[in-house]
């Protein structure tokens, strides 16, 4: 190691096994590689993980470390990184600052109920219709039957099968929009 490495008295504590040097290395690099991993990352436990898969990698190290190469700081943050774009190509992108949360596919609560009164409202509405005009719309929409098959359902012609659709879907109108 060179002399302008900072780290060289802890890293040959942490070579001779001395458990205050893991106190001590904890306490001084802990932070930063959080920072990094969390800017990363975006995700506190992901960046705990990566701080603790560094630290274990240098644990390795440190008995072992080349001089000469890196200052030792630069060869752990250099680790941190790496596993960070591992875990972001794992999710299938790689980027850097703060990773955006992703939208939810799922439709939102307000959505939900939003559609759900809609249903409500619905099916209120086709409840005041007609018989024959609701019959017709619920073959035509709800069930997906082409025309013929539902005119022959109903024991109509398709003409008139068109007829009760177009006076339903007219009413139903007036009556959602009261």
């Amino acid at each position: 190691m060179t002399q302008s490495d900072p780290d060289l008295p802890l890293l040959k504590d942490l070579a001779s096994g001395q458990a205050d040097a893991v106190r001590r290395l904890v306490a001084t690099k802990l932070p930063r590689l959080l920072a990094l991993a969390m800017r990363l990352l975006g995700d506190r436990m992901e960046a705990e993980d990566v701080a603790q898969e560094t630290f274990l990698r240098v644990w390795k190290v440190a008995p072992t470390w080349k001089s000469g190469t890196a200052r030792f700081d630069t060869w752990m943050h250099t680790v941190a990184l790496n596993l960070c774009r591992d875990r972001l190509r794992r999710r299938g992108r790689l980027q850097f600052g703060m990773t955006p949360d992703r939208e939810d596919p799922a439709p939102s609560a307000e959505v939900v109920l939003q559609r759900g009164q809609q249903t409500d409202a619905v099916a209120g509405a086709l409840g005041k219709l007609p018989e024959r005009q609701r019959e017709a719309l619920i073959l035509q929409y709800y069930q997906d039957l082409p025309n013929l098959d539902a005119a022959q359902a109903m024991g109509i012609s398709t003409r008139a099968l068109e007829s009760l659709l177009s006076r339903g879907r007219r009413r139903l109108r007036e009556l959602l929009s009261e």
